[in-house]
């Protein structure tokens, strides 16, 4: 009989030769189980995404009420759907003025998509400044922003009118100039290692943005909904954006997506032309009542207020000889370590244990730790614990 692997290999679309094969018939809180029943401590939330574990109780119910009166009516933009409403009420009391007008999407590459689009349209100019090493998407106006080529080279000719920045370099604002129709950067960088700003930085890129009339937009897609220890991490560097990128742990678990500016910039899509930005399964409203009920469970309870203590800890356990360095940005932990090679063993002997982790997209050399914000003391322990094992296992086989 043929097994759900062989189908799996057979009629899923491949996006690596040696995927993971990690079956998995059920989740639950911070744990992902096999058909027979190992469990699987979950050190990254399916890359950002589960922020309040699997199946948290309040998405799971808002997600059965919702099922219960409407799943999709029409393309979003034309009906009033309660979901949608609330959540983009709610959104806008939660950040700062003027980030209040919400424009839902499905992925955190299409608020990268649209953010794009409407920075080009309210401006009248096309270049766009990202950081090198910046992770914001893989569809071809997301893919264009990419740098290294490694990943993009095979898909060339992508979109003109780009240019490069390197992260944290007060020097290179200088390119950010007339032309320049928005900044995109991710607050903290996340595919290069976790990469917090330097002190001062962002304040100098809003100040260079309002000196040349570009926009600046804040990609949270990785950072947001409480990781650094913030809702959104910009709170924590006293800058803001004129458009914010949101993804990931928005949906609880759930695909949804936004970019959010003010009314006014955000109206440039409305106009010459009429709908200027379109999505047929944007705002989904069981997604949007699954990411309503996330955003109200992490402002009730002190998951957020508690992320810098769990960090705290990770720093205090995670000491070996053969770690280089431990970068950090709330429950947002990069392990570096001497090459690709160590990692790979530590990552597989991970696996073997019942502990879930991975490496960087644009860092090889690191293990990437960011679990549930309803990760305990206990279970921190245990993966750190499995990770020096790991670490160990690694030195003895050279």
């Amino acid at each position: 009989m043929i097994t759900p692997r062989q189908l799996f290999l057979q009629h899923i679309a491949q996006t690596s030769p040696t995927p993971l094969l990690l079956e998995i018939e059920r989740a639950e809180g911070m744990y992902l189980y096999s058909p027979d029943g190992k469990p699987y401590l979950d050190l990254i939330a399916g890359i950002g995404v589960s922020c309040l574990g699997h199946r948290h109780p309040a998405v799971v119910e808002a997600v059965q009420q919702q099922i219960g009166k409407y799943l999709h009516t029409l393309v979003y933009g034309e009906f009033v759907l309660a979901p949608q409403v609330q959540l983009a009420e709610l959104l806008a009391r939660c950040l700062p003025d003027p980030l209040e007008s919400v424009y839902f999407v499905n992925s955190g590459t299409e608020a990268t998509e649209g953010a794009m689009k409407l920075a080009k349209r309210y401006t009248g100019r096309y270049e766009i400044v990202a950081c090198k090493k910046a992770y914001h998407g893989s569809t071809q106006g997301a893919a264009s922003l990419m740098w290294p080529r490694d990943f993009t080279q095979a898909y060339y000719p992508l979109l003109p009118g780009i240019r490069h920045i390197e992260y944290n370099c007060e020097w290179c604002l200088q390119q950010i100039t007339e032309r320049t129709a928005a900044v995109i950067m991710e607050t903290v960088q996340g595919e290069w290692g976790v990469r917090p700003p330097t002190a001062g930085y962002l304040q100098k890129v809003r100040e260079r943005c309002d000196e040349v009339g570009a926009l600046l937009i804040f990609d949270e897609i990785q950072a947001g909904y409480g990781r650094t220890g913030s809702l959104f991490a910009f709170e924590q560097y006293g800058v803001v954006p004129d458009i914010l990128l949101l993804a990931k742990g928005m949906g609880g678990g759930m695909p949804i997506g936004a970019f959010i500016a003010s009314r006014k910039i955000m109206s440039a899509l409305s106009v010459n032309p009429i709908l200027g930005h379109i999505t047929t399964f944007g705002g989904h409203p069981v997604s949007c009542a699954a990411a309503l009920a996330t955003l109200e469970t992490l402002r009730e309870s002190d998951l957020i207020g508690q992320v810098k203590a769990k960090e705290q800890l990770f720093l205090e356990l995670l000491q070996h000889p053969d770690i280089v360095e431990v970068r950090s940005a709330g429950l947002w932990l990069a392990v570096e370590l001497d090459s690709f090679e160590r990692v790979q063993t530590v990552i597989k002997h991970c696996l073997e244990q019942g502990l879930v982790t991975d490496w960087f997209l644009f860092n090889s050399r690191s293990l990437r730790i960011a679990p549930p914000l309803i990760i305990t003391g206990e279970q921190i322990r245990w993966a750190c614990e499995v990770i020096l094992e790991g670490l160990a296992l690694a030195a003895r086989s050279g």
